[in-house]
């Protein structure tokens, strides 16, 4: 049965197992037949758009530009020269690099030949991308350049299915003489000849799609296991954005930055989708280091970063208002406060004074308008952050200086909630997305329903049974409950996170752990706890840059990033910051004893996610010794850990750690 069609019950009782939705007293439309697919929207905003500008790409300091005529030769010649290949329809195509037009394109070609595609980290190593390969049935690779090709040379023997690997980025490649190999222009010159014997054939198989293809296999976080693929459709993506669009409304003159990686379904549902469906211009920064300069230039009225890099960009901010000229500071000290204070009393709706009104006016003209301009936010509307739960102070830090920060909450498998415009309130991840519905269990799992969910896990029905239940909803894996009174989510942590105590409590390790990184010294933090253990403690990862140029500024002599992380300054300085957090916790949760690392935490060392989220069980498992030192009441710890460097070759860092108190 259809959602629309069903009786709802605006947001009941926050008990479990009641059903919580919103009003679909104007249910979601489904998309027109002509547009039911993303490969039959792109055809539509090509009959419409033509010569309007689709993408643009930075290259060498200049913006490129592409219509919608221009991508569509692109997209055309691309998808024929795979069909002469032999992609056939089912196949799938895995994608490599970092966000550049040509991914796009392949994106585009492939799902208009009834293929599925498959985005890759581009940090993935060899053998990352090795099990991706054999876990996808990929037959062909679409890789951005050298660096991946390289990877992909390494793999070549031990996996003979792999038919052909696709290079766009030409740069380094001169000297490598293999059939396996080819690069985009040679392949679009394939397509070209063949679109000459039938020119009609890429128009016809678009037509053709159907709204439960599976067009990608996107790969979940894996925080606990090897990752899944989740079958993500047309249907999914199509409807998904539909609903989406109530409260993420996107218009055809917005310029949205394609930053966040490709491999990352968020990215796909709220710039793909939108780009096919709405005819959103899609913009591609040069690179990831000229990001800032880039969005400058663009101005983007949307864009979606992960919390990792909001919590970056907050550090950043205000270690450049920290290293900046006095009046600058001052003029910051000043206003910060005033901002403050007039966003806590629009969140209690209650006036503003006139008088604070004004000193708001004027801090907007003297720091707040050519800060947002220095980041390039002056016309952001749709500014989004998923993934892990963002930390209040930076949702709030954002908003005091004229930047809305919405979260959306939602899966790799399915849709959730999001912010509202003037209704983002710091504790929660948004109200309920039109469409969907959502139920507390009894271990206060968040459980959903919605049409706009995944297929199943690629050849893993098991799997896909434990995560989707028969009257259609999705366990979810996280706890939080619904505020009766506004309908909001309040997400707590992963259930099988939440960590209790020797003395019984539960702590969230995630809450304390975000607010903790709102430090500008803090790059990452691990909060820890256990039913053998009677309180908190944290391992922390130092913000090398920030703390650097701290040390810098006040004659602290160092070395390397070992030296400078054990230095006395520095644990004062995060014993400070971490004493400033526990102010805001209950006694039972604040952390009592720390240790600062002698390095940063590692996704290819399995520590990290490829999101950047924290592997918990692999992180205690590896430094055992270190945690046995932080609750065996000892003020040091030897450590002996291996590394793996890019390249595939492995050393090992020794050093010792101290342990402190709060």
């Amino acid at each position: 049965m259809a959602l629309a069609d069903q009786q709802t019950i605006p947001y009941r009782a926050a008990t479990p197992g009641a059903v919580f939705t919103t009003d679909l007293n104007h249910p979601v439309k489904a998309a027109p037949p002509d547009q039911d697919t993303l490969s039959k929207g792109f055809l539509r905003r090509v009959s419409e758009l033509g010569d309007t500008v689709a993408q643009r790409k930075k290259r060498y300091g200049i913006w490129q530009e592409y219509s919608w005529n221009d991508v569509y030769d692109e997209v055309v010649n691309l998808a024929l020269g795979l069909d002469k290949l032999g992609l056939k329809a089912g196949d799938t195509l895995l994608i490599i690099g970092e966000n550049d037009p040509e991914m796009y394109w392949a994106q585009i070609a492939a799902h208009a030949l009834h293929c599925q595609t498959c985005c890759v980290f581009s940090d993935a190593s060899p053998q990352d991308i090795h099990y991706v390969i054999n876990s996808t049935d990929a037959t062909f690779v679409f890789a951005h350049d050298q660096e991946q090709v390289d990877k992909l040379l390494e793999l070549k023997d031990s996996n003979p299915q792999l038919r052909r690997v696709i290079y766009w980025n030409e740069r380094g490649m001169w000297g490598y003489d293999d059939p396996w190999l080819m690069s985009l222009r040679e392949l679009q010159t394939v397509g070209a000849a063949h679109r000459q014997e039938q020119p009609e054939k890429f128009d016809r198989m678009a037509r053709a799609t159907q709204p439960m293809d599976t067009i990608i296999l996107s790969m979940t976080s894996g925080t606990t296991s090897l990752p899944k693929f989740a079958e993500v459709t047309h249907f999914q993506l199509v409807y998904g954005h539909a609903m989406n669009e109530r409260y993420v409304d996107t218009l055809q003159s917005d310029n949205w930055l394609s930053f966040s990686p490709m491999a990352w379904l968020a990215e796909q549902a709220f710039g793909f989708a939108a780009h096919l469906l709405n005819g959103v211009q899609v913009n591609f920064p040069e690179g990831p280091e000229t990001v800032p300069t880039d969005m400058r230039e663009i101005a983007p009225a949307g864009l979606l970063f992960p919390s990792r890099v909001w919590e970056n960009l907050a550090r950043v901010v205000q270690f450049r208002i920290n290293d900046s000229s006095w009046i600058n500071r001052a003029l910051y000290r000043v206003f910060m406060p005033i901002a403050y204070r007039a966003i806590d009393l629009e969140d209690e709706h209650r006036a503003i004074p006139p008088p604070l009104r004004f000193f708001r006016w004027l801090g907007e003209y003297a720091i707040f308008e050519p800060l947002r301009d220095k980041l390039g936010l002056t016309r952001a509307r749709n500014v989004l952050t998923a993934g892990a739960m963002l930390s209040s102070d930076i949702i709030r830090f954002f908003r005091a200086i004229g930047i809305e920060l919405r979260q959306f909450y939602g899966s790799t498998e399915t849709f959730g909630t999001v912010h509202l415009r003037g209704d983002v309130r710091f504790e929660t991840v948004g109200v309920i997305v039109p469409g969907v519905e959502i139920k507390i269990a009894e271990n206060q799992e968040i459980l959903i329903r919605t049409e706009a969910r995944f297929k199943g896990y690629y050849k893993q029905p098991d799997k896909t049974g434990e995560a989707l239940d028969v009257e259609g909803w999705y366990y979810t894996g996280d706890a939080g409950h619904v505020d009766e009174k506004t309908g909001h989510l309040i997400y707590l942590e992963r259930v099988k996170d939440l960590i209790e105590l020797s003395t019984g409590e539960k702590f969230s390790p995630q809450y304390i752990e975000g607010r903790t990184k709102f430090s500008p010294y803090v790059q990452d933090m691990m909060a820890i706890g256990g039913v053998d253990m009677e309180f908190v403690s944290a391992i922390i990862v130092i913000d090398f840059q920030n703390v650097s140029r701290w040390a810098e500024k006040q004659g602290i002599a160092f070395t390397t990033y070992v030296d400078l992380s054990q230095r006395d300054e520095v644990y004062d300085i995060i014993r400070r910051e971490l004493r400033a957090v526990n102010e805001s916790l209950p006694a039972y949760s604040q952390v009592k004893r720390f240790v600062i690392m002698h390095k940063e935490f590692d996704a290819d060392e399995a520590e990290l996610t490829r999101t950047r989220k924290l592997r918990r069980g692999a992180l205690q498992e590896k430094y055992h010794d270190l945690l046995d030192a932080i609750y065996g009441g000892k003020r040091e710890v030897h450590v002996s850990a291996e590394v793996k460097y890019r390249d595939g070759r492995t050393g090992t860092i020794e050093t010792e750690l101290r342990v402190a108190d709060l």
